[in-house]
């Protein structure tokens, strides 16, 4: 047997289960079509809202605090399956694998720590606080050291 005709062979299941998947799918389509319900009313129309009457629009805009904790969610996300992967392996890693996980840890932390010193995880109004320089209230440009 030449190579083409191996080929044809192995794959004539894999092409049949294709076509009686397509034929599945279009014959439930059309009984659906021929035994559903057709009416129109103004309910049809509207989206479902588990019965509750909508109520303005569904288009609003959210703030930008929204897309940063997504942003940080899929981070850590990741970093999570990246550090079970490592657990996963950890016996056969040893000691070089152990590092590097610490390491990664290491640096994520840092990213963390600065994220967090910047304020970018701070969600609610600015706080006014008394920190080392405080700002005195005599003139705009004195600061006072405060012990």
């Amino acid at each position: 047997m030449n190579a083409s005709a191996t080929q044809a062979t192995e794959i004539w299941p894999l092409v049949a289960y294709f076509f009686l998947v397509v034929m599945l799918v279009v014959g439930v389509m059309a009984l659906s079509y021929i035994i559903g319900e057709r009416h129109r009313s103004k309910a049809t129309d509207e989206p479902f809202e588990s019965g509750i009457v909508t109520v303005g629009l569904a288009r609003f805009r959210l703030s930008a605090k929204f897309y940063l904790i997504a942003v940080f969610f899929v981070i850590f996300d990741v970093e999570a399956v990246f550090l079970f992967a490592w657990a996963v392996a950890f016996r056969e890693l040893g000691w070089p694998g152990y590092i590097e996980a610490i390491i990664f840890i290491s640096i994520l932390g840092a990213a963390l720590a600065y994220l967090w010193r910047l304020g970018a995880l701070d969600w609610g109004p600015p706080r006014h606080s008394a920190g080392r320089f405080a700002k005195d209230s005599r003139s705009p440009n004195h600061a006072v050291v405060s012990k």
